[in-house]
């Protein structure tokens, strides 16, 4: 299998990265990891977050930021990204107002058309990050396949979200070739279960906590530990383009956050991607 560099979203340990994010980066360096994807900088500048990489020799590859902040911020937020080396950027989620179907959504497609061309103009990459929310219907086409559609490929590439792609019921490799040329970074998530009392399994960015309900009978695991078959998925990947791998795993059960990272990437190593 062709070599591959693997990131880490940092959201997945983002307990222990707010109390030290200089021990977190050591120790997935240690694992093995090339770079990482951050989710916020728990107060950190740009200067001292790029000492952090450069000191344990990490590259950050991307980061997702919230929509309210990209449209508020454009510059601010592009400024900082690149004062950080970072060459993506991704727009992680859609609420319920700005999603496809809902009334925000064309909204939210201007303001991604608008972001991902100054990003182009910066020398940088805009991707969208789905969930499983993007598979509705939409105008006789799924939701996210709408939103590629309407941006163009050359200022909006794909972030595809293994996890909520098989969660949707669709085939993730199968999804992946279908990107093929478009797919620059691929996020790595595994699972079991699914829900059975109708809440959706997301643990999201200032999510409140009085809306998170019991996982029941699903949990996020490990890469290679779940359903996801993972040879299928690395080498639909490698043949679609994909120039980075991503870990990332929202929740975890039985183990440290950090501890799941290492058996991830320890699945990456056994296939022959690292």
């Amino acid at each position: 299998m062709e070599k591959r560099p693997v990131a880490y979203q940092i959201y997945s340990a983002r307990e222990d990265a707010a109390k030290d994010l200089d021990a977190v980066l050591g120790a997935l360096k240690g694992m093995g990891y090339d770079g990482v994807e951050f989710a916020g900088f728990y107060g950190n500048t740009a200067e001292q977050v790029k000492a952090l990489l450069d000191k344990h020799g990490l590259k950050a590859i991307s980061s997702h930021v919230p929509f309210v902040q990209i449209e508020s911020d454009m510059f601010g937020v592009i400024a900082y990204h690149k004062a950080i080396g970072c060459e993506y950027i991704a727009v992680p989620y859609l609420d319920d107002k700005t999603r496809p179907g809902a009334p925000g959504f064309a909204h939210a497609l201007q303001v991604i058309y608008k972001f991902a061309g100054l990003m182009k103009e910066a020398g940088m990459t805009l991707l969208y990050h789905n969930h499983d929310f993007e598979f509705v219907s939409l105008s006789g086409q799924y939701g996210l396949d709408f939103l590629y559609d309407a941006v163009p490929a050359d200022l909006l590439k794909t972030e595809l979200d293994v996890c909520w792609v098989k969660y949707a019921g669709v085939n993730p490799a199968d999804y992946i070739r279908k990107y093929a040329g478009r797919c620059p970074v691929v996020h790595l998530k595994d699972f079991v279960g699914r829900k059975q009392d109708g809440s959706t399994p997301y643990a999201l960015i200032g999510l409140d906590e009085n809306e998170k309900k019991d996982t029941q009978a699903f949990e996020f695991r490990p890469f290679g530990y779940g359903c996801q078959n993972v040879e299928e998925v690395v080498e639909a990947g490698i043949e679609s383009g994909a120039k980075w791998f991503i870990i990332e795993q929202d929740m975890s059960i039985g183990r440290t956050p950090l501890e799941a990272a290492e058996m991830s990437i320890g699945t990456l190593k056994k296939i022959g991607l690292k």
